[in-house]
């Protein structure tokens, strides 16, 4: 039978290297820094040294204390055993538009996969000094040494339910008519955010988050983050969206229940 993946000791090594690479971005945030498009012919998708640079630091790393894992990452793919029980799961930079535009809002995401299952996940949000993070359904933010627990509100609804979304260009035409008739039904709703807004409906500030056009590495190292605080996270059909895709994210059942069933119409 294979050996039990310690969480406590993922998240010992994680969040040192979690300091390094926040370290690293703010060194060049704000800066003349190089940008390319490795979109192509699909649409303007940039990328930077940070990103990159980023990635390798923690890859490194966590290769150097974890041999058995498997890492996939956004900049350089995936590495380690084909058959590993555990899988790390690296964004550098989430949010890079809004890195090289000068906001705020953006963050390094890493999450800890065993056997499929999002176990653990971790948010960075350096500018902001902010950290949030999940180990086995516990979850805490953490800004200038002060530590809370996350709580998503439990008495949200769509009526007075405060709605973000990075972007309206994520969504297809078809999602773009769906995602108008809930923000219609909602008390608030504003654009922006990246990998920020699922933090802050951990927080207790924000009750739901709907994207489309996601990768694995965009929400996998979330999940645990809004499962700890009693939120909820699927596609529109109730799964886990392990692969990405669209994506809802409710403060609590009940909302998440209402909130599918106005996006599906």
């Amino acid at each position: 039978m294979p050996a039990p993946v310690d969480l406590a000791a993922a998240a010992a090594v994680i969040e040192p290297l979690l300091d390094a690479a926040a370290a690293m971005a703010l060194r060049y945030f704000r800066s003349d820094l190089g940008v390319h498009d490795k979109g192509g012919a699909k649409g303007y998708d940039p990328v930077t040294e940070v990103d990159r640079g980023i990635e390798t630091l923690l890859r490194e790393g966590l290769a150097a204390r974890f041999p058995s894992h498997a890492i996939v990452g956004e900049e350089h793919g995936t590495s380690g055993p084909a058959d590993a029980r555990a899988s790390w799961i690296i964004d550098p930079i989430d949010g890079t538009r809004a890195f090289i535009s000068g906001s705020p809002e953006w963050g390094t995401l890493v999450g800890l996969r065993v056997d499929g299952v999002p176990a653990a996940g971790w948010a960075e949000i350096p500018y902001l000094g902010e950290r949030f993070s999940a180990v086995g359904g516990d979850g805490w933010f953490t800004r200038q040494g002060q530590r809370l627990p996350l709580r998503a509100r439990p008495d949200a609804t769509v009526a007075n339910a405060i709605l973000r979304c990075t972007h309206p260009a994520v969504f297809n035409a078809e999602e773009r008519v769906a995602f108008k008739r809930l923000a219609g039904a909602v008390r608030l709703q504003r654009y922006g955010g990246d990998c920020y807004s699922y933090c802050l409906l951990a927080l207790g500030l924000v009750d739901l988050v709907v994207e489309s056009s996601l990768q694995a590495y965009d929400i996998v190292p979330l999940i645990p983050i809004i499962e700890a605080a009693g939120g909820i996270v699927t596609d529109l059909e109730g799964n886990a969206p392990l692969t990405g895709g669209i994506v809802v994210a409710s403060a609590n059942e009940r909302l998440h229940d209402e909130a599918v069933a106005i996006l599906r119409g």
